[in-house]
């Protein structure tokens, strides 16, 4: 939930008024590239430079040693039968290389399928309800109310989001006890959907990531999902705490660490946000923006290592690359939860925000540039970005087509600004940028499960064919902005209960500006 804002349509200025400044937009940062971050997508890109050297390697010896007529093969026969020294060479040689090819090959990670939540049709909450409700709670000043009113208008979102039940008591209860419910309510949907559309027993499941900003009890959400489902005792659970709306990303990114570790096994990656005990009660302009922003989802991810899941799996998992800038301190504190001058808890927001953000969407599409563009594009690319920095040539920097390397783009719903500015700076198509805006004006900001909700509606569409590429993207305090990429093994459809099941005949809807 702490990174969400980070999308904030607009910002507070000193008198309380609402202004959408120049200097909150995304820098152009297509236009200025750091050369140490392409170095660092090349240094992924050859990572398993040994295993693309060995491959053909083998490739010409076996196609050389097709060609041979059987007396070619016997003088062979007969040349290693008396040369022992020969025949312990090409063994040894055999034996290493494969072996090296073996441990050193990644293993394929699949998505088998995944589940988003839909929440019951009674926690829905118009504009005119949220801002009678914000208004009988007596909590808010005229200021704050008309705040708000301004950012709903702008952010993006429309009349049938969700959020949890103890917001719609007057007055609103916040407890332990209603946060955990609010959880388990998530929690358990997305996973009871997905272990009904796999057919996956409990007892399968090796791994398990569990993700949620800003609420961690004891014991820990993924603890309670063992509980409920009675997974088996050696699991290895994590629980992830802090790390904000692009932590869905990371969750993967663990998961397929170790699908790496563990053979023939499954993962199910949980990402969630709690807003029970998390909802701001103050006048601070800055914290309220979350208010109108977040709200109810959650999605649970199967992914397998299995070579037999392939059949059977939608995706398969081809890159994630991972940007952190904490150690800049605005960096760190741009996005920030603490207590107000009079004591109550809620998120900061930087007017340094959207630079911050900027600057680590410039470095992680930069790092990822050399991993999935077409040759043609990094060589335009490269090219102009040595003569720039070696040769100080007045060029105007290449801006790489990413429309060449994805087919369909899943911008993390934080809001339509930033939206908006990723359009514009990687200069997407309104089709490309469709299915976050419906998931934002449909369900709002879900935070870190925004990504699948997105991708849920690609493929209720019917537009997801195989071999299809998706980019996932998707930033969180600290600063970080997280990509993963997906690749569809076949024409993907919704599975059943999709979130998108009863309402996508409606969309997409014409935005007001």
């Amino acid at each position: 939930m702490a990174s969400g804002a980070s999308s904030s349509p607009a910002a507070a200025t000193p008198a309380g008024g609402v202004q959408i400044h120049q200097s909150r937009r995304l820098p152009d940062f297509l236009q200025s590239v750091n050369l140490k971050y392409v170095k660092l997508g090349y240094h992924y890109l050859m990572t398993h430079f040994l295993t693309l050297l060995l491959v053909p390697s083998m490739a010409v010896i076996i196609v050389q040693a097709s060609q041979m007529n059987p007396e070619e093969i016997n003088q062979l026969w007969l040349h290693l039968k008396y040369n022992l020294v020969s025949v312990i060479i090409c063994s040894a040689f055999l034996v290493f290389g494969s072996t090296v090819y073996i441990m050193t090959r990644p293993r394929s990670v699949y998505l088998v399928d995944y589940s988003c939540y839909k929440p019951p049709e009674h926690l829905q909450v118009k504009f005119h309800q949220f801002m009678e409700h914000s208004k009988l709670t007596g909590d808010f000043d005229e200021s704050s109310l008309e705040f708000q009113r301004k950012i709903l208008a702008r952010s993006g979102l429309g009349e049938e989001t969700y959020v949890p039940e103890a917001m719609h008591y007057l007055p609103p209860r916040p407890s332990m006890a209603a946060a955990r419910e609010e959880a388990e309510q998530v929690m358990y949907g997305a996973l009871d959907n997905l272990f009904a559309n796999t057919n996956v027993k409990p007892k399968d499941i090796g791994i398990l990531v569990v993700n949620c900003s800003l609420f961690n009890p004891t014991p820990s959400l993924s603890a309670m999902i063992v509980n409920k489902y009675k997974l088996r005792g050696n699991i290895k659970s994590f629980n992830l705490g802090g790390m904000g709306c692009s932590a869905g990303v990371i969750a993967v990114d663990l998961a397929k660490d170790m699908l790496q570790v563990h053979r023939n096994t499954c993962a199910v990656v949980v990402s969630t946000e709690n807003i029970t005990q998390n909802w701001y009660f103050g006048n601070k302009k800055s914290m309220l923006i979350p208010n109108c922003l977040f709200r109810v989802g959650g999605a649970a991810v199967l992914l397998s290592n299995k070579s037999s899941d392939r059949r059977r799996a939608k995706y398969k998992l081809v890159h994630v690359v991972r940007t952190h800038r904490g150690a800049d301190d605005k960096a760190f504190r741009c996005v920030y939860q603490e207590q107000d001058d009079v004591g109550k808890t809620g998120v900061s927001l930087s007017k340094d925000l959207m630079a911050i953000a900027g600057g680590a969407l410039k470095t992680n599409i930069t790092t990822l540039g050399p991993l999935v563009l077409p040759i043609s594009e990094q060589l335009l690319f490269f090219a102009t970005l040595v003569a720039k920095k070696f040769f100080n040539a007045k060029v105007k920097p290449y801006i790489p087509d990413f429309k060449l390397a994805f087919d369909h783009f899943c911008i993390h719903a934080g809001g339509r600004a930033v939206i908006d500015e990723l359009e514009k700076n990687l200069q997407l198509l309104p089709s490309h940028v469709e299915a976050s805006r419906m998931a934002l004006h449909r369900f709002g900001n879900t935070s870190s499960s925004s990504i699948w909700y997105e991708l849920a509606y690609t493929e209720a569409k019917g537009r997801m064919r195989r071999g299809n590429r998706v980019w996932q993207i998707a930033f969180g305090s600290g600063f970080k902005c997280n990509s993963a990429v997906w690749q569809a093994l076949r024409n993907v459809t919704p599975s059943p209960s999709s979130p998108w099941e009863d309402c996508i005949h409606k969309y997409p809807v014409q935005l007001m500006l």
